[in-house]
């Protein structure tokens, strides 16, 4: 039934579009005529690409065999395929109307921005509602009638489908078409759903990657209170690290043990074989390390430009001004605000401001904490999808999260910490699949 995977992990790249359009809807009919005719543009640069999607992919091969199949095999399900075949081309419709509808407001061809919102938000509840019919009816009957020779003859045709625009050579593109629009939405939008077919890498081998962190026996306390109990954990070049763990379980402690701005009671802490124990904190930055602490702690009344450039102050290279721009292109809302002050930032945006200020300190290894804590669930998705970027470039990253599913759906390895102690230690997919993490950390 690996034909049934492949609908589902297409209906939730719908139904994240669904939620974009949620958010966009509200942009369009909300904002002054230029700022909603830009967010029109983002509409129809989305539409087109799911009327592609849709037309060359989606339903063709669903119409085509798993469809013709059910007629066969429960004559009571025709209905219901005729039902939700007649859906998709009425989605199909008006996929067109509206994107004709978006060309034409964004640019300056008549149209009112509260009638193409009202538009967007009919497309996003029609796109629901097949989504719906389909997993709710057709899907469940599907899984019951269907033989298993059906099955085979099914797979293989999806097998044979080829995904021009959801395949992995795409896959890029709608990201950065989706980041795009989720830098646009405020706090306040409806919920997305987590990106899929993200998986833990491959951790790297040992013996073939540089020893960039070397955490020894490590302790620290606040008074008479121990926080640490003897951590020992390893980061190597190119890697994404996690640790994961509940509220006081001393996360954001060794974090700042790790940066020098938490005293260290015991153990040592080797950075590049250099030790750098009692190192200070803004010797360890010259090092190459940098955090982006939790809470983001951006100086508000200070520009974003500002913030950044911050972010910069150890180096005296010619490159800055390079990487300022770098910057805004991994965060385009960034650019777009760079002379408002840091603090009228929504809390997601403060998050990409922090994460931009460290990453002009061109780290050797970046320190996250907590990069998701107080965000909406869409923003919580881009944020994660910048951190999967920053390790396709081989930046070496340390993540600190309680999100525990998402941290080590994109860790290499990952540490699981309890009262100031590693308890357990594997490959982002073991520990995702380790029973005692479901049970404390993923709610299963």
């Amino acid at each position: 039934m690996k034909s049934l995977d492949i609908i589902e992990a297409e209906h939730r790249s719908m139904a994240r579009v669904a939620s974009a359009f949620d958010a966009l809807d509200r942009l369009v009919s909300k904002s002054a005529l230029p700022v909603a005719r830009a967010h029109a543009a983002t509409v129809a640069d989305l539409l087109g690409y799911v009327s592609a999607y849709v037309d060359l992919v989606h339903h063709a091969k669903e119409h085509a065999c798993l469809h013709r199949m059910l007629r066969l095999r429960d004559p009571e399900l025709i209905p219901s395929v005729d039902r939700l075949q007649t859906e998709h081309r009425q989605a199909a419709l008006r996929c067109e109307v509206l994107l004709n509808q978006a060309h034409d407001f964004t640019q300056g061809q008549g149209g009112d921005a509260d009638v193409l919102a009202e538009a967007v938000r009919e497309f996003s509840n029609s796109m629901r509602s097949y989504l719906r019919l389909e997993e709710k009816v057709i899907l469940p009957a599907a899984r019951a009638c269907l033989t298993v020779d059906d099955w085979r003859a099914v797979d293989a045709a999806f097998a044979e489908n080829q995904d021009p625009l959801f395949g992995t050579p795409a896959l890029p593109e709608f990201e950065e078409l989706l980041g795009k629009i989720v830098q646009l939405v405020p706090m306040e939008c409806r919920p997305g759903v987590p990106l899929t077919g993200t998986a833990g890498g491959r951790a790297r081998e040992s013996g073939h990657a540089r020893s960039v962190l070397e955490v020894r026996g490590l302790t620290s306390h606040y008074g008479r209170i121990q926080a640490l109990h003897g951590i020992d954990l390893d980061v190597r070049e190119g890697q994404l690290v996690a640790l994961v763990g509940a509220n006081g379980a001393g996360k954001t402690t060794l974090l700042r043990t790790l940066s020098g701005v938490h005293p260290v009671s015991g153990g040592t802490i080797r950075l590049f074989d250099q030790d750098i124990t009692h190192l200070a904190p803004g010797k360890r930055v010259r090092t190459g390390l940098c955090q982006v602490p939790e809470g983001r702690q951006v100086f508000g009344p200070m520009s974003i430009e500002d913030n950044l450039r911050l972010g910069a102050y150890t180096r005296s290279d010619d490159q800055i001004a390079t990487d300022l721009e770098r910057m805004y292109g991994l965060f385009p809302v960034l650019k777009e605000k760079r002379q408002l002050p840091a603090g009228t930032l929504s809390g997601g945006q403060q998050q990409m401001l922090a994460m931009a200020r460290a990453l002009m300190g061109r780290p050797r290894l970046l320190l996250l904490d907590e990069p998701s804590m107080g965000l909406a669930p869409l923003l919580v998705e881009e944020i994660f999808r910048v951190i999967a970027r920053l390790k396709s470039e081989g930046i070496t990253i340390f993540l600190v999260e309680q999100n525990a599913h998402a941290a080590l759906a994109i860790a290499d390895i990952g540490y699981v910490i309890e009262t100031g102690r590693t308890i357990l230690t594997g490959t982002g997919a073991e520990l995702l699949r380790n029973e005692q993490v479901k049970q404390a950390y993923l709610g299963m």
